[in-house]
């Protein structure tokens, strides 16, 4: 499965779009992580654990995207986004989207 941010593939031809696949994830903190990134904010520096979280949910995301896209019966997808949103206090949702397509 191709996955691109781009609106086409070099030497490839779309010759069907199949819709939009999606996938989105939502992953909250937890106590202990929130403690320890609350010291080092203090202090500045990367809030490692949580890019992290967001580092696993965006490759979730991606995932299930892809997932979706095979349903489909796509050979692509293309035009990919990425978006992230606050769900609760704490909790954020990944999504990817994309163009579903099969290629020649």
């Amino acid at each position: 499965m191709e996955i691109t941010n781009t609106e086409t593939l070099p030497d490839r031809e779309v010759i069907e779009v199949l819709g939009i696949a999606r996938g989105n994830t939502v992953e909250a903190r937890n106590v202990g992580r929130d403690i320890t990134q609350g010291i080092r904010n203090v202090f500045g520096g990367e809030l490692k654990a949580y890019s992290d979280l967001l580092t696993k949910a965006r490759d979730e995301a991606i995932t299930r995207m892809e997932a979706d896209a095979e349903e489909m019966g796509a050979d692509a997808v293309l035009n990919v986004r990425l978006e992230t949103s606050q769900i609760t206090d704490g909790g954020s949702e990944v999504m990817a989207y994309g163009t579903a397509v099969r290629l020649r």
